[in-house]
């Protein structure tokens, strides 16, 4: 009596094993999570890049408008909306960007040795940096940073990235550029 339910669910196994209906699907379940991470991950770094080269391009031409004397006696904000001007795909550049004017000794060369102080999104923006547009023939040291949210903060690629102490999850970019001052 046992016997015969046994092997009415052993054919109903067999049959089930032995035909091909929904082997696409299956193929999809297991492809479709790894085009999608590739994909994910493409996306995510060709904007980090595109980013990175609007900023180094824009840092370029201001720097290159300081070193003309086109901007004669540059302030943080006057640098940062320069900057932003030229930069023609960063969304919230005011508010995400941190300007950095050092001057460079030529007698020993002492380089600023910590890296650049981001904006922390959560604080309000304050003026901490050195800001030093510096006198003729000097060597100054423009370092900017800029924070930008992941298209896709979840994924491992915008994690490895992050910028750390930033809660919202943005990174960093940054962009360093050296001029001399010119005599007038």
């Amino acid at each position: 009596m046992i016997r015969a339910p046994l092997s009415r669910l052993r054919d109903a196994l067999r049959s089930f094993r032995r035909r091909e209906a929904g082997s696409g699907a299956l193929e999809l379940v297991i492809v479709l999570p790894v085009m999608m991470m590739v994909f994910m991950y493409s996306a995510e770094s060709g904007l980090y890049m595109t980013r990175q080269i609007m900023l180094e391009r824009a840092v370029d031409l201001t720097v290159r408008d300081l070193r003309l004397g086109r901007i004669p006696t540059p302030t943080h904000a006057e640098l940062k909306d320069d900057i932003c001007a030229n930069s023609s795909i960063i969304p919230d550049c005011d508010t995400a960007l941190r300007v950095e004017l050092v001057r460079v000794s030529t007698t020993n060369w002492n380089l600023p040795n910590t890296a650049i102080e981001c904006v922390d999104r959560d604080e309000p923006i304050e003026l901490s940096l050195e800001f030093n547009p510096g006198v003729e023939n000097e060597l100054m040291l423009v370092r900017v940073c800029l924070i930008q949210d992941a298209i896709f903060p979840g994924t491992k690629f915008s994690e490895g990235i992050a910028r750390e102490g930033d809660s919202a999850g943005g990174y960093a970019i940054v962009s360093t550029s050296a001029f001399v001052n010119e005599p007038s």
